[in-house]
């Protein structure tokens, strides 16, 4: 599936995992308003790996990636890998800034100084960190510690595995979510110039990157509304954004269905 490239503007490709972080990418893309091929992969039906396949176009075999083909074919095309560096990569060379997706860095005045990024940018870069240093680690671990206790065992090795992962829960992931979203909610209520979004009135790329591990957790039920009311509303509204709903429908069309992690 794929969009026509103008002949003087770089080719990107996606290619897209289903159940990844790559729906995030695609999310970007269409509001960037880039002309992309996308290239559909989908996981192993038992172990849920991502296919071989994907080992051809970056050894690690991960998703989301981006090839960008420069506008002088003579040149190989650019292999973009991890989450974050794809939407700073996609940010920088495809006009971010001009489409209100990168926050401006300097204050007027203090460009080049220590402390004269604006507060926009800099929690621009900390939750670009943030997003899959910190939060999907967790989550990460939250998936590992459920497919313990949830995992095809014998019956006699059931109150082992539950113990496992009960702990996990109770000594790890109930208090480190605890903080982490009590953090997130105390971002949002000080958000620049009262706005909506982590970095102020208007959607960045942070807040697509930030839109895949927030909206698992709220399907999960690991966030919830009475403790987190502003977590919540926000993500929802990033679920509600025309961008995201076109890449979901993007998605549909192609592949008929579209599931945020698995069932």
């Amino acid at each position: 599936m794929a969009s026509t490239a103008p002949a003087n503007q770089p080719k990107v490709t996606l290619y897209w995992l289903e159940q990844s972080r790559s729906q995030r990418i695609l999310w970007l893309l269409t509001e960037l308003d880039i002309p992309y091929e996308l290239k559909i992969f989908h996981r192993d039906p038992k172990t849920h790996f991502a296919p071989e396949e994907l080992k051809r176009v970056h050894a690690l075999g991960k998703s989301p990636i981006i090839s960008v083909q420069p506008i002088d074919h003579a040149k190989k095309p650019i292999i973009v890998a991890e989450s974050a560096y794809v939407v700073e990569y996609l940010l920088d060379h495809f006009g971010g800034e001009a489409k209100g997706l990168l926050p401006r860095r300097w204050k007027e005045g203090e460009e080049g100084q220590v402390g004269g990024e604006t507060e926009e940018w800099l929690r621009f870069r900390y939750f670009m960190n943030y997003a899959e240093g910190t939060l999907m680690s967790l989550l990460f671990t939250s998936l590992i510690a459920n497919n313990i206790k949830n995992g095809p065992v014998p019956f006699f090795i059931r109150p082992i595995t539950n113990t496992i992962a009960g702990k996990l829960h109770s000594g790890y992931l109930s208090p480190n979510f605890s903080t982490n979203f009590t953090f997130l909610e105390d971002q949002l209520k000080t958000s620049p110039e009262g706005g909506k979004y982590l970095c102020g009135p208007r959607l960045t790329g942070v807040d697509i990157l930030m839109s895949f591990p927030l909206l698992a957790a709220v399907e999960e039920g690991v966030v919830k509304k009475e403790k987190y009311p502003k977590l919540v509303e926000y993500t929802e509204r990033l679920g509600k954004e025309e961008g995201y709903l076109k890449a979901v429908e993007k998605i549909v069309e192609i592949e008929g269905k579209f599931e945020l992690t698995p069932k």
